[in-house]
């Protein structure tokens, strides 16, 4: 009996098979599991000295850093140059530029009303 939706058994399963009684050995069936290759170098020491070839990574892993920093400081496109420009400002400067605003927008209210009066 199984569930309407579950796949059929097939003969690898493990308990599609009869099992053996407790006292017999396990029949010998090809290993499920590769072996494992013997390696021949030496390992090497963690924090040892000449590490040249290390050290040369380093390098060169500092250096690409670097160049990613630099390139997504650069400002791209008209958006890019805007932010650029916006980040550039200090807090003065930002206040300066919102105080003019509110002046020209004070003044054309108040030309709105002299037009609205007459």
């Amino acid at each position: 009996m199984g569930a309407l939706c579950g796949k059929q058994s097939n003969e690898s399963e493990p308990f599609s098979q009869p099992g053996r009684t407790v006292g017999s050995a396990p029949s010998r069936q090809s290993s499920p599991h590769a072996a494992v290759p013997k390696i021949s170098r030496q390992g090497h020491t963690l924090g040892g000295s000449g590490g040249g070839e290390r050290s040369d990574a380093r390098e060169a892993a500092a250096r690409a850093a670097e160049e990613r920093a630099k390139k997504a400081n650069q400002p791209k496109g008209k958006l890019g140059k805007g932010l650029a420009r916006e980040r550039a400002q200090t807090r003065t400067g930002t206040l300066e530029n919102v105080s003019k605003d509110e002046r020209r927008r004070r003044d054309a209210d108040q030309s709105t009303e002299a037009r609205n009066y007459n």
